[in-house]
């Protein structure tokens, strides 16, 4: 197959349960790049979270990109932003008052910080910000800088407690908003029509790539898109159903370095 850019989901496909990457991987991601091909991290973590992992990778190509906040920013790893979309300061204010309404944490990821208004502070909130490497910011309402950039809203909950209000903010905001699920504990909101899909077939388009030459690796809901855009799309063992079905190929799970066997099979064809 001739396939120049490769974009792989970060947390449950190129990291393992501990958060890390596989010598497995490593190897296989720097063989691809070594042979011209893009590679190109998607999550929905920002840049900052994905850092120490781009400082273990040797990438080659002259131009690397990370597509992060699923979809809403892409940028080179010099930090130059190609691809921006950001909600509007009334947006959060609707999404945060629902929030209280239904009875759900929630926060706000920031270009620099992640902010809450939730004076008892959701340990998934905390959990985040350690994984993202970004300060956590207690602000009330009020408080809160109209000005900042959003690229994303989160409701952040035990599962069973988000599992309650997931039908009520998929009615509520489901029509104006782009809405994922990247784990049982998180649902986020971006602007309308962000997801990684959009944003890798844009990047695509940038490099004069045709999506036939694209292979999306992933497992979770926010990855569906990009699996679908591809024209190869590769889900994980461990995947959610739906990014199964869509795949037109069921790797190894994220433990046993399912990324480094799809790539090898599919780009280094070994």
């Amino acid at each position: 197959m001739n396939i120049k850019l490769i974009a792989i989901d970060l947390d449950g496909t190129l990291l393992n349960d501990n958060k890390q990457l596989t010598d497995q991987n490593i190897a296989a991601i720097n063989a691809a790049s070594e042979i011209g091909v893009n590679v190109v991290l998607c999550t929905g973590r920002p840049i900052t979270g994905i850092q120490r992992y781009l400082k273990q990778l040797e990438l080659r190509n002259e131009h690397e990109y990370a597509i992060t906040y699923n979809g809403a920013l892409a940028q080179n790893l010099n930090g130059e932003t190609l691809i921006k979309h950001t909600l509007r300061f009334e947006d959060y204010l609707e999404t945060e008052r629902f929030s209280r309404q239904v009875g759900v944490h929630f926060h706000v990821d920031g270009k620099n910080h992640i902010y809450t208004a939730n004076k008892n502070i959701s340990p998934f909130t905390v959990g985040e910000s350690f994984l993202v490497e970004m300060g956590l910011r207690y602000r009330t309402v009020d408080e809160m800088d109209p000005t900042l950039e959003i690229p994303k809203v989160m409701f952040i909950d035990e599962p069973k407690v988000l599992g309650k209000a997931h039908d009520q903010i998929i009615e509520k905001f489901g029509t104006d908003f782009s809405i994922a699920q990247s784990e049982p504990y998180f649902i986020e909101l971006m602007p309308k029509n962000v997801s990684k899909g959009n944003a890798v077939s844009e990047l695509a388009s940038r490099l004069n790539l045709h999506m036939d030459q694209v292979m999306a690796i992933g497992d979770q809901g926010n990855d569906l898109s990009m699996v679908k855009a591809a024209g190869l799309g590769v889900a994980m063992e461990n995947g959610i159903d739906a990014v199964k079905d869509a795949a037109q190929f069921i790797t190894a799970t994220n433990n046993e370095s399912g990324v480094a066997l799809a790539i090898k099979k599919f780009v280094l064809e070994v």
